[in-house]
């Protein structure tokens, strides 16, 4: 792309809100459609100054980010759920609603609304920024991907689309940086601009037939602008919005004006979609000229292969198979380097500090517990860059595609596999990811075997295990058997989610399976930028998890092995005594007391402690291990866990207390069982809270846990029938 200039903005005619002063601090809220290029934009303008969040009372996850203007003003920006229109037909659009129409009472209302829109579908783009430019508040469009459309002989008038529209407009390509700094300069002048009115006329009739439902609205404090697109909007509803259902009257008052249209000749509910792309076309064809090309796109070319009815299938698990194996062979010699700083670094501080509790405490509890589990961080980091690289790249929505045809067969569609996907990474965003499914019972569905996908919070635990009992033979192609043996336990948890899902929607959740709506993206670059952003922030959260949860239960968990203690006896070997001491102390006791309950699955009590701890979060399960072995040990890192377990042994019978079979058996637990307080508390919100969102959760929970046992049980007691040993 030659340039990037900002046109001159066009002040909307008259009737438009008083100019608005800037604010200290200038307020923006950035929405788009989804596949837009949105995230991406919002990274170039942000970079790490961004803090991720939740929106008040819900779990819509909420990106907000800070930079700097061109006038030295501090400018904050809210990444908004991406949405493609304003119809509040799913959660996620319901959020951005209340937020433009300042009817969030825990949220600021923008000073200026970014609208980003895809050069290439200007046209799909525009029923939201249509709708955006009529709420009465300051607008500017990114017009991205502007590169994309010139490859693709799309020339867009930039000077008359902004004379056509009302609002300044910026082409960028956010992917490369291009025209940020314009954009910057584009939202700081908006801001003192006049707000933007409706850029079409209604017919007169129209304007009549609407009265009613707008004098409810501007009673209710709307304004007229805002209120002039909430009739449109609530006329396509088959019921008053939710946000709405307290105004007094405007039920009666959309019957009425819905029957004034009808008596006009239009049809109420298609009468918004029909004016506004009425509007578009005649906006098109104005601005937009198409250069006709026969040859087929690069997307295209690749989707032949990608999204083949045999290849495609085969490429996907190809892809999980590079991504499981690279999470142990590029992050080994990191994870080598961490865990042999983490354990110098607790010899020093060691050294510096006399014998005694609180050098103990260190050692053996901050450094042997919080230590085990940030020598995962590079496998962490690894998983996020593949999911997120699969996303950016537009092969996310592919993938939803090819799982079509098998989700279908369980009761929901490919759209419902997006949020399972997302759970490879987490089962928050997971379950948050359900709002973009429109059916209540599919969505339920959906969130009810999210938590079966195996979490990044998982990794630490199958590393750590599959490292001990697995042995790295190569397999094919570079692949080994510790890959292979991680990619099945995703595999497990993915199919197991599957059977589940056809369980509840044929019980409790039975219904029709809708088809399947889901745009394509083109295939694109990743924003390298963009990418390491993303992944920066959530190893930001682990580590911030590491340094509140797990720091917690490392010294929670130091003190309950370490007191009381047990007079020293010389006749024992040092190991014998750190036994002894286990053995005594408050954590001992509380393990031999819950030990009768795993002891089918042929775990001993020390790991009955590991899986207690760790249902406040999975990752506590490899810190805990780490304090237990870690009491009266200074040794650090995943390699000396690792052997601790591999050489343990039952201080009554001398057999060795891990196995493989008990590895695998441990690990399946973990595949299954749900051991996350932050998934349930989403689970409780996003089914509705109160008693209603407590009963699906605690059915979630249950079942889950029951599976968990049960799989963990079949492994052990089938392996030993098959002669595996225990």
């Amino acid at each position: 792309m030659s340039s990037l200039q900002i046109p001159s903005p066009v002040v909307p005619p008259s009737g438009g809100s008083a100019v608005r002063a800037p604010a200290e601090a200038l307020r923006v809220a950035i929405i788009g459609n989804p596949n837009t290029g949105k995230t991406t934009l919002f990274n170039a303008l942000t970079g790490l100054r961004q803090r991720v969040g939740n929106f008040a009372g819900v779990t819509v996850e909420r990106v907000e980010g800070t930079f700097k203007g061109p006038d030295g003003r501090k400018i904050v920006v809210l990444d908004l759920p991406g949405s493609y229109s304003l119809s509040a037909g799913s959660p996620d659009e319901q959020i951005a609603l209340e937020v433009l129409l300042g009817r969030d009472k825990d949220r600021w209302r923008p000073d200026v609304v970014l609208v980003v829109v895809d050069s290439v579908h200007l046209e799909r783009n525009l029923f939201l920024a249509s709708q955006v430019i009529e709420l009465g508040v300051p607008v500017v469009l990114a017009l991205n991907q502007f590169d994309v459309a010139e490859a693709q002989g799309i020339r867009i008038d930039v000077p008359e689309l902004i004379h056509e529209v009302g609002v300044p407009i910026v082409p960028t390509v956010a992917s490369r940086g291009e025209g940020v700094e314009p954009l910057k300069r584009a939202l700081v002048l908006a801001a003192t601009l006049p707000a933007p009115v409706r850029p079409f006329a209604l017919p007169a009739e129209v304007d009549v037939a609407l009265e009613p439902i707008i004098r409810c609205l501007v009673a209710d404090g709307f304004s007229p602008s805002a209120a002039g697109m909430e009739s449109l909007r609530l006329l396509g509803l088959p019921g008053t919005d939710l946000h709405l259902a307290h105004v007094d009257g405007l039920a009666a008052a959309i019957d009425a004006s819905c029957v004034a249209l009808r008596v006009a000749g239009y049809q109420a509910n298609r009468f918004e979609s029909e004016v506004r792309y009425a509007w578009i076309s005649l906006v098109t064809s104005r601005t937009v000229t198409r250069r006709h090309n026969a040859a087929r796109s690069t997307s295209d070319r690749i989707d032949a292969f990608a999204m083949h009815r045999v290849f495609g299938p085969l490429i996907f698990l190809a892809l999980m198979v590079v991504v499981f194996q690279s999470v142990f062979s590029w992050a080994k010699p990191v994870q080598d380097t961490i865990a042999a700083g983490i354990a110098s670094l607790g010899a020093l501080v060691g050294a510096l500090m006399p014998v005694g509790d609180l050098r103990s405490l260190i050692e053996d509890g901050l450094f042997a517990g919080v230590g085990s589990v940030l020598v995962f961080l590079p496998q962490i980091a690894i998983l996020f860059a593949f999911i997120g690289l699969l996303e950016h790249s537009g092969y996310m929505a592919r993938a939803a595609y090819l799982m079509d045809r098998v989700m279908r067969r369980v009761g929901l569609h490919g759209k419902s596999f997006i949020p399972m996907l997302s759970g490879y990474a987490c089962a928050v965003p997971g379950i948050m990811a359900t709002r973009t499914i429109e059916d209540p019972k599919d969505r339920l569905a959906t969130i009810m075997v999210v938590p079966l996908m195996s979490c990044s919070a998982r990794l630490p635990v199958y590393t750590l295990l599959i490292g001990a009992f697995v042995p790295p033979v190569a397999v094919f192609a570079g692949v080994t058997l510790q890959g292979v043996t991680m990619l099945i336990m995703y595999l497990l948890g993915t199919v197991v989610a599957l059977g589940v899902a056809a369980i509840f929607k044929r019980t409790l959740l039975k219904g029709p399976v809708r088809p399947m709506i889901l745009e394509l993206p083109p295939y694109r670059m990743p924003s390298v930028r963009s990418l390491l952003v993303s992944v920066a922030q959530r190893c930001q959260l682990f580590l911030r998890r590491a340094g509140t949860v797990i720091l917690s239960l490392s010294i929670v968990l130091w003190a309950l092995a370490t007191y009381p203690r047990t007079a020293p006896d010389t006749l024992l070997s040092p190991a014998q005594q750190q036994e002894t001491q286990l053995a005594h102390s408050v954590l001992g006791r509380i393990g031999h007391g819950i030990e009768p309950l795993v002891r089918p699955l042929g775990y001993d009590w020390k790991i009955a402690v590991s899986i207690a701890a760790s249902f406040a979060a999975r990752e506590v399960f490899v810190s805990t291990m780490g304090t237990i072995y870690g009491v009266g040990d200074t040794s650090g890192g995943d390699k000396a866990l690792q052997t601790r377990l591999v050489q343990e042994r039952n201080a009554v019978t001398g057999k060795l207390v891990y196995s493989p079979l008990i590895a695998i058996g441990l690990m399946v637990f973990y595949v299954f069982a749900l051991m996350c307080m932050s998934t349930v508390a989403v689970t409780v919100r996003e089914t509705g809270g109160g008693r209603v969102g407590w009963s699906w959760a605690a059915l979630q929970f249950a079942y889950m846990l029951v599976l968990a046992y049960g799989a963990a049980w079949i492994v052990y007691a089938g392996g030993r029938a098959l002669g595996f040993g225990g």
